[in-house]
């Protein structure tokens, strides 16, 4: 609970033990159920999840930016495309380059259960979608992304894309709604046990819809297609993943090839890193693989 909402619980807490009476009982009644009205009204799904999941930043965090030639593979992505039914994208092969970082830097494909890091069994993957035209974002997620090809990552993102913009994904649905009925305060103590119940502990919450370990190590989301060429994601407390990547716009920019200045197209991919999961050496295994596969 945010530290106003809990020095106004403790005032009213106060009031009543100081001047504890049947009136003041009513009066301290109505207030909080028009708190609860003022809370849990006009606001999006998407804007109450925000407010009931952040406080004021305390915890260490690592940004790093990755400015990558991605003209070699915008040329495999034209390719595949010809030869696949699906329409391959920048995402879908970042997706491929993360998974493969969390196999090699095993360190990082895991969770903090009572202060103690403990390793996923498989490298599971999250992309995060705009859906209801914009107003709310909501997850896919890819299992053993490692073991799948950059086609099979595109179909599973499809699909899962396509359900939940349909509205036909029931786990979501249910997810959202004690979002919808309850205000802010009262959402914020129900995502943070739901998370550390199934992202920490990996049980399912079948009334809420929610899967163990629903997103996997990683969370990836792009940018560019609003025209946003660089931005860091912040770190979602109950999601509990050391790993987001943001991809950015792709640009035009001159870089030196063969010791010739040429225009290649310039793609940057942002990345926010949990201090506790990862140091200097993972740090550089993460941009050798993604470097590596882009190059590749």
């Amino acid at each position: 609970m945010h530290a106003s909402n809990m020095r106004l619980l403790l005032a009213i807490v106060l009031i009543y033990l100081a001047w504890g009476s049947t009136i003041y009982l009513c009066v301290l009644l109505a207030l909080l159920a028009g708190w609860w009205r003022w809370a849990s009204s006009g606001m999006s799904i998407r804007r109450k999840l925000q407010l009931a999941t952040w406080n004021e930043p305390s915890e260490g965090c690592i940004y790093a930016k990755v400015t990558l030639d991605a003209t070699n593979v915008l040329a495999y992505i034209e390719e595949q495309r010809k030869k696949s039914k699906e329409h391959i994208t920048i995402t879908h092969v970042v997706g491929k380059a993360t998974a493969l970082v969390l196999k090699e830097a095993t360190g990082l494909n895991g969770r903090i259960v009572l202060d103690r890091f403990v390793p996923h069994k498989t490298v599971d993957i999250s992309f995060l979608a705009l859906i209801e035209g914009g107003k709310n974002l909501a997850k896919v997620k890819v299992t053993s992304a490692d073991q799948k090809s950059i086609e099979q990552i595109a179909t599973e993102l499809s699909k899962g894309s396509d359900t939940l913009r349909k509205g036909k994904d029931e786990n979501f649905k249910k997810s959202m709604g004690p979002i919808r009925v309850l205000p802010t305060w009262l959402v914020r103590p129900v995502i943070s046990i739901a998370g550390y119940v199934a992202s920490g502990l990996g049980l399912e919450i079948k009334a809420l819809g929610v899967e163990p370990y629903p997103f996997g190590a990683a969370l990836i989301t792009s940018v560019g297609m609003l025209g946003v060429d660089e931005a860091y994601a912040p770190f979602t407390p109950f999601a509990r993943v050391p790993l987001l990547l943001l991809i950015g716009a792709l640009k035009d920019g001159v870089m030196i090839i063969d010791g010739q200045m040429q225009i290649r197209k310039k793609l940057k991919i942002m990345v926010t890193l949990d201090h506790r999961f990862v140091d200097g050496a993972q740090g550089g295994i993460m941009a050798k693989i993604i470097r590596g596969v882009f190059a590749d």
